[in-house]
């Protein structure tokens, strides 16, 4: 019941980090319509607990695996995300603007706290 709860936990901290993250980065580049905003916590709520599902589930654990499937993984959510920004935005290039930026820096992001975790733990 532990391994679970650690791993609803560890989705839940995922998911807020990366709405967080991706939101400010938005307000960042100026946006302060709501409809794109509110629309970014929900791409992002669905991106990111269906990439890391898909990681937790279909990857091997060695180190090259891993980073390849993240990789690979982050560039669909890319895709994506640009996809629906554009729907709602009508502009392909603010969106894929805004995908890729957010994108980048939530994830490197992530790889920061990681590797600062991995200090502490």
């Amino acid at each position: 019941m532990g391994f679970v709860l650690f791993f609803i936990l560890w989705f839940a901290i995922a998911i807020i980090l990366t709405v967080v993250i991706e939101y400010g980065m938005l307000r960042l580049m100026g946006e302060c319509r709501r409809r794109v905003l509110r629309s970014s916590i929900v791409i992002n709520i669905i991106t990111n607990l269906t990439l890391n599902i898909t990681l937790l589930m279909f990857v091997q654990y060695d180190t090259m695996s891993q980073i390849r499937a993240e990789l690979i993984g982050e560039a669909a959510v890319v895709a994506v995300e640009a996809l629906w920004y554009a729907f709602i935005l009508r502009d392909i290039r603010q969106a894929g603007v805004y995908s890729l930026l957010c994108n980048a820096v939530s994830y490197l992001g992530g790889m920061l706290l990681q590797l600062l975790l991995g200090q502490i733990i």
